[in-house]
């Protein structure tokens, strides 16, 4: 079984995010092959875990899901960017521009959760994003790759988008199970931050 830790994303943030999807999908139409992510898999992921053994998932989930310290929380997403920043483009995302301190200690508080089940965490430093595409032509050589590039880049450049507010009160464990339509997510378990 595939799982991580995730936050779900508010009907409000669907709509900005799709909005924001309508738009770039406009100005790259057939310049970009990109694999966009449907509106109703949207999330923050807090943890990436992976595969689990079936043997071993009920006692992961009795460490993830102990009660947390984080009380809830507001989260505020606003612009647009790619990963990485240079060279071949792979991710189009939507950025936080507040909560992301908070967010940072749950990422680590499930890092130790994870570490005695042999989970170590991961080397680059955390980032929180909602993913928007992945771009299938990142690969490519050439001046196809090149004009992919630039026409993401005076995509982002010219978007507008504006920022929207939620508020944090539980995280969940996600299941992920993968199909040749893509990913389907499945909420296992849901922990509620505590009120202060």
């Amino acid at each position: 079984m595939r799982v991580f830790v995730g936050i779900e994303v508010s009907d409000d943030v669907r709509r900005q995010a799709g909005d924001v999807v309508g738009a770039l999908r406009r100005r790259l139409d057939t310049g970009v092959d990109a694999r966009w992510v449907p509106i109703e898999n949207l999330h923050l992921t807090v943890r990436f875990i992976g595969s689990v053994a079936d043997e071993r998932i009920t006692a992961l989930l009795g460490a993830l899901e102990q009660p947390l310290t984080t009380h809830p929380f507001e989260i505020e997403l606003n612009g647009c960017g790619r990963f990485p920043p240079r060279g071949a483009p792979r991710v189009l995302w939507i950025g936080l521009t507040r909560g992301l301190p908070t967010l940072t200690e749950l990422h680590q508080e499930f890092d130790r959760r994870v570490l005695p089940f042999g989970y170590a965490p991961e080397d680059r430093p955390f980032s929180a994003h909602l993913t928007l595409a992945r771009i299938k032509d990142a690969r490519g050589a050439g001046d196809r790759l090149i004009a992919g590039g630039r026409l993401i880049d005076e995509a982002l450049a010219h978007l507008r988008s504006h920022p929207v507010v939620q508020t944090v009160e539980q995280v969940t464990v996600f299941e992920s199970r993968l199909s040749p339509k893509g990913p389907h997510y499945s909420p296992l378990r849901r922990i509620r931050l505590p009120t202060p």
